[in-house]
């Protein structure tokens, strides 16, 4: 991003000044793409190279690194969209067949905000979540929040099955300030989805960690929810010490973008290292004699519950 904005003439024929940028796209709305850059924000559009054939899943979403192009009015076109890293990505209900809907690209990390209360943790939606953020390489943080409802001692007994697993556990209260530092020390300087079920209280840990940041979150969530055709808007909020956060509105279901039942195994790490033990190759981890993740279900090694949102996701039932 140290491209210098050219001053040469306008051209004549295109209307586009003679310079080109890269950004980071932070809002998308509408075909409409708001892109970082260090020239300031500016308002693109995707050439139209960029549209052709049918669309399978979002050409361009927030988090994405573009090339595009100043125009004499001060908007852009969006020439390129740089490799991501990573992406965290679901199925989307679409006329012509299955669509992939980019949640954000390029994250350096999902924070999964689930509450201890008020709602009731429904595990088998955080195991899908972190299905997804395994399916995209994106490394997980799960948030227990309201965990003043409940005490420590009990949320831990909630939670701390994932910790062995390898997806670390904050535990806060927006009410009470607890985990705020370490909610803030995790975001700094990040690329983050704060995502979770509706009523897991993201906007209020928002709120804690910036002032007013909440507030922003749930206006822009609010207005993409009213009504079955509203245009739906994502984008990403500045951090004061450094970094963004992007939130998604609360999430009622989850389906898995490009996962086939039979290798949904290797998305759960406590499976994965047992899957070559199997007797068999083609080991559903249902039935089969000579099957170490039963085995492993049966010694206690494997979590019940998590055994059961993997047979949840292999074989097709929603949580």
């Amino acid at each position: 991003m140290n491209e210098k904005i050219a001053v040469d003439p306008l051209n004549s024929q295109t209307g586009a000044l003679n310079n080109s940028l890269q950004g980071l796209v932070i809002r998308t709305q509408s075909g409409f793409f708001t892109v970082q850059t260090t020239a300031g924000e500016v308002v693109c559009q995707l050439r139209g190279r960029l549209k052709k054939g049918r669309r399978l899943g979002d050409v361009a979403a927030v988090g994405d690194q573009v090339r595009l192009t100043r125009l004499a009015d001060g908007s852009g076109m969006i020439e390129e969209i740089l490799p991501r890293k990573n992406m965290i990505s679901r199925t989307a209900p679409d006329p012509q067949g299955e669509y992939q809907q980019i949640l954000i690209a390029n994250p350096d990390q999902v924070l999964l905000v689930f509450a201890c209360q008020q709602p009731e943790p429904r595990f088998g939606m955080l195991d899908r979540f972190l299905v997804i953020a395994e399916r995209g390489g994106v490394p997980a943080v799960i948030v227990a929040n309201k965990m003043d409802l409940v005490g420590l001692e009990n949320a831990q007994a909630l939670f701390d099955r994932y910790v062995p697993l390898g997806y670390p556990v904050i535990y806060t209260s927006a009410r009470s300030g607890i985990g705020i530092e370490t909610l803030q020390a995790q975001l700094a300087g990040k690329l983050t989805l704060l995502t979770g079920p509706s009523g897991a209280g993201k906007s209020s840990l928002l709120n804690a960690i910036q002032p007013e940041l909440g507030l922003r979150v749930s206006r822009v969530s609010r207005s993409t929810s009213k009504g079955r055709h509203t245009t739906v808007v994502r984008e990403l909020f500045p951090l004061e010490q450094g970094g963004y956060v992007a939130d998604t509105p609360g999430v009622k279901a989850l389906a898995l973008w490009d996962v086939a039942p039979e290798e949904v195994d290797a998305y759960f790490p406590e499976l994965r290292g047992r899957v070559p033990n199997c007797a068999f190759s083609d080991c559903t981890h249902v039935h089969e004699p000579g099957c170490a993740v039963l085995q492993a279900v049966e010694s206690g090694e494997i979590h019940p519950k998590r055994y059961r949102s993997y047979l949840n996701i292999r074989f097709g039932e929603q949580e």
